[in-house]
């Protein structure tokens, strides 16, 4: 008898809970709220899809609440494509979806994504609508969508073969890579490279560059705070093969790569340089900022910041560094490598360091030694010839060599003004930096900001 009073109340309670799960209003003081008001999307290339956007619709209220149709207000033509709670709101009948209910207390969760079709103008043109609720009752509610789209030209395997220029001012996004062959000089100026992941550029023959941007191509945003922009790793980076030679950079910045620039080892020439970098900026690597295998290379007013690995790396060849500024501040990790890396072999491989030198600059860290050197132990015979003078290292002071080190301003960290205080900004939070010389500096007349 007791399972049966028990067996009846309880399904008296399923029947009661059912009943008010299935209270539905046709008031039209019901309302659904949003936790956006506004969708507002990072800028995205037009064709390409953007990543996925989300928002949440509640009903606060006891009784459930129908929709009437959830809709885009201008149907399928701004690109805009949208799912709410697995529902898509198809194109196919004008970008609308039916049959939707939100319970009492209950809640949906929307997903917005964005193809932007092209808009045939050079700067950056907004794209908006409305995503309007029609509730039984006749309410309309809307969440407003907007984004800003850029036409963009794209590539994918892209591979030069003859002489060529380059300059654009649309985007170039790059797919699977770039080529530059053995026969081909490729001029790139004024233009703005975004590689995709894996992306970068293999040069056989000779690249020259003026006042170009490479950077990955994602323009949106890992955190609210952090746009990708900011984050390591997102392109493979440059590649100079042994067959390059003659390649000049100037005013030119590489950002977000994993290895950013890498001279292969080639014949050593001193008649022949393979690598001349002027005004140019190599910023927050996941590898390499730059790494010179046996290679002549030249470098004027240039900063080599933020990397993972080495900021500059030498293994042998012939370097000649003016006016730079070496700043070893990665984020991402604390073991990092060093702001310079010197040296006459790689692996067990002797490479020839035949000179080195490095004037007028600025080399720093987190670290208290972000200077290393060395030869292959018992290696008496490979050339490791360097000079250092008239510039700031944060290394400890070499007292028993005045001929490799000439006029030197010795950094320690017991300095007052050390490490990242002789710069404007250095805001490990937000990932901003400024390597120009804050006032207090005590580098002033050095580096590549003087």
């Amino acid at each position: 008898m007791m399972k049966r009073i028990f067996l009846f109340l309880l399904m008296a309670a399923a029947i009661a809970a059912c009943s008010d799960n299935d209270s539905f209003t046709t008031s039209t003081s019901a309302r659904l709220t949003f936790s956006a008001d506004t969708v507002k999307m990072d800028t995205v290339f037009s064709t390409i899809g953007s990543s996925t956007y989300t928002f949440w619709v509640y009903n606060q209220g006891d009784d459930g609440i129908r929709l009437q149709s959830v809709r885009l207000g201008q149907g399928n033509q701004t690109g805009f494509r949208v799912n709410v709670d697995g529902s898509y709101l198809d194109n196919s009948t004008g970008a609308v979806a039916v049959g939707l209910e939100v319970r009492g207390g209950d809640s949906l969760r929307v997903f917005v994504e964005l193809t932007a079709p092209e808009n045939m103008q050079q700067e950056a043109q907004l794209v908006e609508d409305d995503l309007l609720f029609q509730l039984e009752s006749g309410v309309v509610q809307r969440v407003h969508l907007e984004a800003c789209a850029w036409d963009a030209i794209q590539w994918t395997g892209k591979v030069l073969r003859r002489d060529t220029v380059i300059e654009s001012s649309k985007p170039i996004i790059v797919y699977g890579g770039l080529r530059i062959d053995s026969a081909a000089t490729v001029t790139i100026r004024h233009t703005t490279l975004y590689f995709h992941d894996q992306a970068g550029i293999d040069v056989y023959g000779t690249l020259l560059t003026d006042s170009v941007l490479m950077r990955g191509d994602r323009l949106d945003h890992m955190f609210d705070y952090l746009p990708y922009d900011r984050v390591s790793g997102q392109w493979r980076g440059v590649t100079i093969h042994s067959s390059s030679f003659h390649n000049e950079l100037v005013a030119t910045e590489i950002r977000n790569a994993e290895n950013a620039l890498v001279c292969d080892s080639a014949a050593l020439s001193a008649d022949r340089q393979r690598l001349y970098m002027e005004r140019c900026v190599i910023h927050n690597s996941k590898g390499a900022g730059l790494e010179v295998n046996s290679s002549y290379v030249g470098l004027l007013d240039c900063q080599f910041s933020n990397t993972l690995g080495d900021c500059l790396a030498v293994y042998g060849g012939i370097v000649v560094m003016q006016g730079c500024t070496l700043a070893q501040f990665y984020p991402f990790s604390a073991d990092r490598g060093v702001a310079l890396r010197l040296c006459n072999y790689k692996g067990e491989a002797p490479c020839a360091l035949e000179y080195f030198k490095c004037s007028n600059s600025i080399v720093t860290g987190y670290a208290d030694d972000v200077v290393m050197g060395g030869t292959l132990q018992g290696d008496s015979i490979t050339p490791f010839v360097f000079l250092f003078e008239n510039s700031l290292l944060r290394t400890p002071v070499v007292e028993d060599d005045t001929v490799s080190y000439v006029r030197i301003l010795w950094e320690s960290p017991s300095d007052s003004i050390q490490g990242k205080k002789h710069f404007v900004l250095v805001d490990e939070q937000n990932l901003k930096y400024d390597f120009h010389l804050d006032s207090l500096s005590t580098a002033q007349g050095l580096g590549c900001y003087r």
